[in-house]
């Protein structure tokens, strides 16, 4: 793996607390025909996503919960990379996300602005606050498949 160059390191981290603090696509989406929830009780992260999924693409998704900024981060930068996304894509930016913070592969360009979250992959107990949102995506994605 790579070390990122210090003007990279500064720039991911500002993109990680910017969407901690100002995170997007947060509150409940109207209409929405898919609902997962997920938590992880070793730091007291939740998270709620409210999913559209129209002819094999993520129409809507929104999120509700809390936690740290590693978290809040993860979740609002996947809303922004996947709405409007077809489904297989985002099981390929899912796949890809996983493996960079799980085996250290390197970022591709379907990650877009989540590459700032490849950090995370040094600190394994961070790693689960920033996989949270990404678990509670798949069991969605699972309930529109099978409500289809």
């Amino acid at each position: 793996m790579s070390v990122p160059e210090p003007q990279f390191d500064e720039l991911y981290r500002e993109v990680i607390l910017d969407h901690a603090r100002r995170p997007r696509n947060k509150g409940v989406l109207e209409g929405a025909n898919c609902h997962a929830e997920g938590m992880n009780p070793v730091c007291g992260d939740e998270v709620a996503l409210d999913l559209l999924v129209e002819e094999g693409r993520i129409a809507g998704i929104r999120f509700r919960g809390q936690g740290c900024s590693i978290s809040v981060a993860s979740v609002s930068l996947l809303t922004e990379r996947l709405e409007g996304r077809p489904v297989a894509e985002a099981e390929q930016v899912m796949a890809a996300f996983k493996a960079m913070l799980t085996e250290g592969a390197q970022p591709g360009r379907e990650l877009g602005d989540l590459e700032a979250l490849q950090g995370v992959a040094k600190f394994p107990v961070r790693v689960k606050c920033a996989l949270l949102c990404w678990n509670v995506l798949r069991e969605g994605l699972q309930q529109c498949e099978t409500a289809a």
